[in-house]
Order: C-alpha cells, then structure tokens, then sequence
C-alpha cells in the first residue's frame, strides 16, 4: 500500500507530491495525458521549431513562490529568465505604462499627478515579499500572520473592488494600469478583492519580476517531477482515473482536479453543487516572421503587454465575458517569450500568445476581433503571421480537464468564491470521506503556477495522516 496517491501531474499535484515525499512517504502520480504539466505545458503548435506554451507562460507567482523557492528546481533545469520589463500597457498615441522592476519607473510611467499616488500604494509593501507571500499564500488554519500590520493594511487596502484604487488617479494610464491587474482575476472590475489581485501583480513585478521559464513552462513542471523521482516518487502518464477503486490503495488521496472531477471520481455526490464555474477565454499561439512591431517602444522590451487604452473599455470587456455576452473590443493579456528566450523559435523568427475573455463554454470566433485590436497598438501585425493555433473554450477544455468550459482559473473569481474556495470549511482542501484531498487551483489561494495549492493540501494530508497513526 502506498502512503500517498496524487491524481493529476500539473504544478500543483506534483508540488502536493514532492512535499509527501519530502516527508518520507511512499508516493504514486498518476496522470491521463502522455507527459505531466497540466496548466504549465510546452508544445509545438504552430509550426517545427516554435515551442509554445499552450496555457500559463509568464510566473510572476511562481518565482517568488514559497513552495517553490524550498525546493532544488534549479537543479533540476529550472531557469527564470527577466525580460527588460514585465510588462508594458501601451496606449493608441504610442507611448505606455509600464511595470517595471522599481516602483519609481513604473511610478514615473503614470505621468507627474499619479507618480505619487502609485508610490504611496506601493512603496509600503516593497522588501517584504517573503512575509506577504508567506501570509497571503498559506491554509486558513496557519495561525496569525507573520506581519499582521501588513497584512491588515494590505486587506484594507485591497479588499474594494479595483475601482476604488483607480479613483485615487487623476489621469488615464494610471486608472488602465490596474484594470489590466485585476483583469488577470477574469472577472467584473467591481468584485470585492480585485484591487488586492491588481497590487500582488505589481508587488511581485516589483520584488521578483515576471519571468518565463527558460525552453518554456515545461521546464517548471520536469523541474518538479525529476525532483520527485529524485526522491522515490512514481509517476505513471497515459493514466485516465475515473473511479475511485481503478487506483491502488493508500492512505491518502489528493486530487488536482476541478471539484466536480473529484466529486465524480470519489463519490462525493452533490458535495460541490454550489460551486460555480467563470467566463473562458479565447487564444491565439502565433509563430511570427518577426517581432511584434509595438508602436510604444517600451512593449517591444516587455515580455508582457496588456491590450486595453482604458479602464471602461477593459471593464466592460471583461462584464462582457461575465455575463455571456460575445467579446466586442477585447481587452486582452499577451506574452512575448522570445524577447528574452530566442531558443523558443528558430532564428530571426518569434513566438507570441494572446488571450480575450469570452464567455462561459462560448462557441464563436475571436480571431479577428483580437487581430484588429493588436493591429491598433502594432500596425502591419498581421503581415508578420506564420502560422495560427487557435483555441476557445472547447479546446481549452480538452487540453486540460480542469478548465471546465474553458475556465482556466478552475472557477469563478466572484463573490465570496474568490476567498472561499471550494466551500466554506475549517480545511479546503479535505472532503468528507476522510484521506481524500482537493489540491487543485480550486483551493487556495487559486489560480497560478506557484504550486502552492498542492503545497497546503499536502501539510493537511500529512496533518491527517499523523492523527490516524496516532489515534
């Protein structure tokens, strides 16, 4: 018997993998697709040559990811690679704002009446990731914070919708900038806790970058399970689970799935019956002649770009996407690995990515819509196309199981699901048959590949472990 099985081999099952094995148990992964990465995948899907990535690409929250910063990865191929600058948010008259690696440039970027509003919404946060990641990253029951006055001034701060932050700027770049934050949420910039997502966006630009993996996010999740292999840990591709009783016994269960999978699987019945899936999204991986040819200088040096000149424009883009209606003008979130990774495509050549919010299990086409509003900030774009791959929601959904209806934050940020996730429980991540576990991006803290979902799940399996041998 096994001391612990892991269904699902993306970031977070086999960060979740690591920590058992860490702890000196017996561990099996089993995964259905023929290599592991889940959300953190590499492929060529475009044309010979040209590695993309087919969903995350760009880590903000892995780098400075307390589960793995406690891990050898770097031993394992792991290499973070910065662009110039994290990200760029150009503007139809050809200059930006930018995200930078200091608060002052970013700061600068805004324009002399929201310099300072920017530092002072900053500034107090700077040199303290470690504490705030440890805080704002860890399970519920972990006890009282590490900086609690941080913490509490950065609750206060963040837990109004986005809206409220932008109205302390005078002018427009400023009011943009944090719309295109909080966007990552893929939710209406008038939810509750928005504003905290758009400052730990700029927080971690600001304290550890935004970097890619080197050779593409692959890199992340080989990195993960060479370590675990390191470790005594099996891992077993091609694997589909879909009863409970098709995996060998063991004395734990973790699930990196979404909460209906494992209510399916387990028997769990209607256990997740409130839980609620969001809006979609719609993505193009391009293989490019060439760079993108930005008009704002500062984008052709970022390995991100946000694509929306305002905050109504971004925020009714991502309404839109909420409550189900076809995008319009989209506002959207694009990546550019080769800016700072050539070995990424052949040579002279590019591989660049973009996404637009669509709605819920949404069936149209985007192409045009998307291509027409790069061409905006980036005119004779289109001249520079290769090849196209094209994926909606449905296609989203059959490359990975989790994005339920094309979701790729594995459920809605909405509500109180944005901090109570997968429902309200003293431990999140157990279930009501005892030994089974939800590590999935469906716990907190949420989406991302910083593994820290597998990470908390992995200390309340261990917890439980622990009491049944003792009892």
């Amino acid at each position: 018997m096994a001391d612990a099985v892991v269904v699902g081999a993306g970031p977070n099952g086999l960060t979740a993998a690591v920590e058992l094995a860490r702890a000196g148990l017996s561990v099996q992964v089993f995964e259905a697709a023929e290599t592991v990465g889940g959300g953190a995948r590499t492929e060529e899907l475009t044309l010979p040559g040209f590695r993309h990535d087919p969903c995350s690409a760009v880590h903000p929250f892995g780098i400075g990811s307390p589960a793995f910063g406690a891990l050898p990865l770097a031993a394992h191929g792991l290499e973070w690679l910065q662009p110039e600058l994290p990200m760029a948010h150009p503007f139809p008259d050809g200059t930006a704002a930018v995200l930078a690696p200091t608060v002052g440039e970013t700061a600068a970027s805004l324009g002399a009446r929201d310099a300072g509003t920017y530092r002072r919404l900053l500034e107090p946060y700077t040199g303290h990731w470690d504490t705030m990641a440890a805080d704002f990253f860890r399970p519920p029951w972990a006890g009282l914070p590490r900086d609690p006055y941080r913490f509490l001034r950065f609750g206060l701060t963040g837990t109004p919708p986005v809206g409220v932050l932008a109205h302390r700027f005078h002018d427009a770049k400023g009011r943009a900038l944090l719309a295109g934050l909080a966007g990552h949420a893929i939710c209406k910039l008038t939810e509750p806790f928005t504003g905290a997502m758009a400052l730990m966006f700029a927080l971690a630009a600001h304290e550890n970058g935004w970097p890619v993996a080197r050779g593409g996010s692959q890199a992340i999740c080989d990195a993960l399970a060479a370590h675990l292999t390191e470790l005594g840990g099996v891992i077993r591709t091609g694997f589909t689970v879909r009863k409970l009783d098709e995996l060998p016994p063991a004395r734990a269960y973790l699930f990196d799935t979404s909460p209906t999978a494992l209510a399916r699987i387990a028997g769990l019945g209607d256990a997740y019956r409130r839980y609620r899936y969001g809006p979609s999204v719609f993505k193009i991986d391009y293989a490019l002649d060439g760079p993108v040819p930005w008009t704002a200088p500062e984008a052709r040096r970022a390995g991100t770009v946000h694509i929306g000149p305002t905050y109504t424009e971004i925020g009714d883009a991502l309404t839109r996407a909420v409550t189900g209606r076809p995008p319009q003008t989209p506002f959207m979130i694009t990546s550019q690995p080769t800016v700072v990774d050539p070995s990424r495509a052949p040579e002279g050549k590019h591989v660049f990515w973009a996404y637009a919010h669509v709605p819920h299990g949404w069936h149209g086409d985007a192409t045009d819509a998307m291509e027409r509003q790069i061409e905006r900030f980036a005119p004779g774009f289109r001249d520079l196309v290769l090849a196209r791959a094209i994926a909606g929601p449905a296609q989203m959904a059959a490359r990975n199981a989790n994005y339920v209806g094309g979701d790729i934050a594995c459920g809605a940020y909405s509500g109180l699901q944005s901090v109570i996730r997968p429902r309200l429980a003293a431990v999140p991540y157990a279930t009501r048959r005892p030994g089974i576990f939800l590590c999935s991006s469906a716990t907190p803290p949420g989406p991302g590949v910083h593994g820290m979902s597998g990470h908390n799940a992995a200390r309340a399996a261990l917890r439980h472990l622990r009491r049944t041998a003792a009892r």
